[in-house]
């Protein structure tokens, strides 16, 4: 019987900033400033969440290809499997040239398809490398995602990597690899480009869309949702605002200063901080009996945790308690959505089953929706 055959590709640090407010984590100096603040590697965890699904795949035998060390054979192990090892790098010095050369030796070997852990950054690596002759798929882990080549989560990855490789799944499409200027992403512009496309395995419901900006007469809808929450908020409680131009408009009611795309903390219609990193907030949490989070749904995908607002780790959601979510968007970023969930990607599996099952959504004035949750 023949083997199947999967790549593995990890980029160690990627996403690496999120959590401590840099919103990226391209480039040698905002890595070294991401670890100098504290950051630790997430990638690793969530690409192990992955793998671990492959230990169901019986139906044929397996064969794992992957670089070594920290860019998938350390994760590949902590699964509980056993990898086939190939190339060289310099262990705790990896670079994206280093995810290109992995990526075009693993393509040389003859994989049914390779499987990355990384970021917008990452994507382009493995389209330089392989462009579409072969099929991929991303195991979402950087700072912000606007391409449409990963899973909607590290567990749904290597579900749909087995489902591809028993047959279950056979088509495959075009998918939008997308990336942002960073350095411009934390001067609050967006400023996205298509790079290219890959082909990845066609499932809908596992595969997450492509980040969709917003549309004309959106203001008007804006708002409303933002005079609704700016009069409604509460005295002598901490608010966390999260990013976005929804919670923008909530921050331009209230006339405080604000951060589109980064945390900022508001008490008593005051800002106490603006950009806060999840350390900062924790900070904060102790000091403050009560708080909220606000948070938007990422227009086109759904997510409310665990994109562009890594910040809100799972140690700060539970601090403030899930009851204490606030979600707000307007209703044609709900309509954009075409029914599917919401979704949730906080690298806690078991504070994303927490999470999950139906939220209520502010839309309007006054106005809500029930609105289902998905991990």
């Amino acid at each position: 019987m023949l083997a199947k055959k999967i790549g593995i590709i990890v980029n160690p640090v990627a996403g690496i900033g999120g959590r401590v407010g840099l919103k990226g984590s391209d480039g040698e100096a905002i890595l070294a400033k991401a670890l100098e603040l504290g950051a630790k590697p997430e990638c690793p965890n969530k690409a192990v969440v992955a793998i671990s699904q492959f230990k169901d795949f019986t139906t044929e035998p397996l064969e794992i290809y992957t670089y070594p060390k920290e860019m998938g054979e350390d994760e590949v192990r902590a699964a509980g499997l056993e990898p086939i090892v190939i190339g060289e790098i310099d262990s705790g010095h990896t670079t994206p040239e280093d995810t290109i050369r992995a990526a075009k030796e693993i393509f040389d070997i003859g994989v049914d398809l390779i499987l990355f852990a990384g970021g917008d950054g990452t994507a382009r690596n493995i389209l330089d490398a392989v462009g579409e002759k072969t099929a991929v798929l991303g195991i979402p882990a950087g700072c912000k995602i606007h391409s449409a080549v990963y899973a909607i989560n590290p567990k749904t990855a290597g579900k749909l990597v087995m489902e591809f490789l028993e047959g279950k799944v056979q088509d495959v499409k075009e998918a939008e690899v997308m990336d942002i200027d960073e350095d411009a992403f934390r001067e609050g512009i967006l400023r996205a480009r298509l790079y290219g496309y890959m082909r990845v395995p066609n499932e809908k419901r596992m595969v997450q869309n492509l980040k969709s900006g917003r549309g004309y007469g959106e203001e008007a809808a804006l708002d409303l949702v933002a005079r609704y929450i700016a009069f409604n908020l509460e005295k002598d409680v901490l608010y966390i605002m999260g990013t976005g131009s929804t919670v923008r408009g909530v921050m331009n009611k209230l006339e405080l200063p604000n951060t589109l795309l980064g945390v900022d903390l508001v008490y008593n219609n005051e800002v106490l901080a603006n950009d806060v990193n999840e350390t900062e907030i924790l900070s904060y949490l102790e000091k403050y009996d009560s708080a909220r989070i606000i948070i938007t749904v990422i227009g086109g995908q759904g997510y409310l945790f665990g994109r562009g607002n890594q910040q809100l780790s799972p140690k700060v959601i539970r601090k403030v308690g899930l009851d204490n979510i606030r979600i707000i968007a307007t209703k044609n970023k709900m309509f954009s959505l075409f029914a599917q969930p919401l979704l949730v990607d906080t690298g806690d599996e078991k504070l994303n089953e927490e999470l999950s099952g139906y939220a209520r959504v502010t839309v309007g004035y006054g106005e809500s929706v029930m609105f289902k949750v998905h991990s």
